[in-house]
């Protein structure tokens, strides 16, 4: 399906709504019924029809398509966070004695479903680099039902073979799951490798504007409607009207918002990999990156997410970088509109710091929507600051 007919076109019959080009916002909690059976069909098919927004909404529906579509997937669900998506997605396949493969240090809230909320319902996870196939085939049990990827991840970038761990996973009848919220499915696809569900935040790449928050589980239709008779429902955790419009604005303009921040982000690269205060960076499709191959063969594109190594041996000097900044801001998440930063440091002890360790050294910088010229000069004045000249 072509991108631009997905983008501009897919799910929306504008003839039903005034040939408005723009979908309306169906803030609606509710739907009307004429007659008796057609409730009585309602209560019985939530996914089958409108009967209450906790459930389908039209305005979602028309996300949903195109997200499924980008996706290369039969059916997707939006949420109304990535943590929501995680969560519905990992609890729909599990029950209580499974258990997991994950690869280590995912995404916070998804180390903290398997670290703390598990545990209680009697599932235990255990952790794996994930740097080949072989370690989650040492990793599997009789009673493993999922294997737990992220790749890239959204601080030093390891990446998962995902062809073959999905093939892998396939002959052992267990469940892949794959946050996909680094790359997106613009610039890498899982379920065409293999994979059984996606799933990424919408609150970054997709919505592109820093103002809503999302989630979006992507897989086949079966495994769709078992999340959404499920979790979907019970947790009521469906994005509302009004963002998924949000997300259908951002949807129009991704292509382009992704091809600036790619070719800003490799000239901010240069800029940095040559500066006498970085020791060193991290980039997918970067050449000197450890994974380069793999990330070059599943991925065709890293947008503008990376990573540097502070060359110092004072926690202080690294705020004083991050303070000095003028233009790039220092929050978590990424995708916007906005460059940020985040210095590692700033979620350890002053007292736990140590210089000889790279990852409390490093900075995840994200390029916006910015020119080059701008940042790079940005930056160039902190670390000139920084350094006290």
């Amino acid at each position: 399906m072509d991108l631009s007919y997905i983008i501009n076109e897919l799910g929306e019959e504008r003839e039903q709504y005034f040939n408005a080009m723009s979908p309306p916002i169906m803030q609606t909690s509710n739907f009307a019924f004429r007659k008796v059976d057609d409730l009585t069909a309602a209560f019985a098919d939530e996914m089958g029809g409108y009967l209450y927004s906790r459930g389908l909404n039209p305005t979602v529906d028309i996300l949903r398509k195109k997200l499924a579509a980008l996706d290369g997937a039969e059916d997707c669900l939006v949420l109304n966070s990535g943590a929501a998506a995680i969560f519905a997605a990992v609890f729909a396949n599990v029950m209580a004695g499974d258990h997991i493969v994950s690869v280590r240090k995912p995404y916070t809230w998804a180390e903290r479903l398997f670290s703390v909320v598990l545990p209680r319902f009697n599932v235990e996870t255990t952790y794996v680099d994930g740097g080949s196939v072989e370690e989650y085939a040492e990793a599997i049990r009789p009673d493993t039902r999922l294997i737990y990827l992220e790749s890239p991840n959204s601080w030093n970038y390891a990446i998962q073979d995902l062809a073959g761990i999905a093939k892998l996973a396939k002959s052992r009848g267990i469940i892949t799951i794959v946050d996909n919220s680094y790359c997106t499915p613009l610039y890498q696809r899982p379920i065409e490798l293999g994979i059984d569900l996606s799933i990424q935040s919408a609150t970054k790449y997709i919505g592109g504007h820093s103002d809503t928050v999302a989630g979006v589980i992507s897989g086949s239709a079966a495994m769709i409607r078992k999340i959404f008779d499920s979790e979907y429902l019970t947790i009521g955790s469906g994005i509302q009207p009004f963002n998924a419009w949000l997300l259908i604005r951002g949807l129009r303009t991704l292509p382009m918002r992704l091809k600036q921040v790619s070719e800003t982000t490799r000239l901010v690269l240069a800029y940095l990999k040559q500066h006498p205060k970085v020791e060193s960076c991290l980039f997918p499709l970067d050449p000197g990156f450890p994974d380069y191959e793999l990330a070059k063969k599943q991925m065709s594109g890293a947008c503008g997410l990376l990573t540097f190594i502070y060359r110092t041996d004072q926690r202080e000097e690294i705020i004083r970088f991050c303070e000095a900044l003028r233009h790039i801001f220092m929050a978590v998440s990424w995708g916007g509109h906005e460059s940020l930063i985040i210095p590692k440091c700033a979620g350890i002890k002053p007292e736990h710091f140590r210089q000889e360790k790279k990852d409390h050294r490093m900075l995840r910088l994200y390029v916006g929507q910015e020119s080059a010229d701008y940042l790079i000069a940005d930056l160039d004045q902190a670390f000139l600051s920084a350094s006290g000249g």
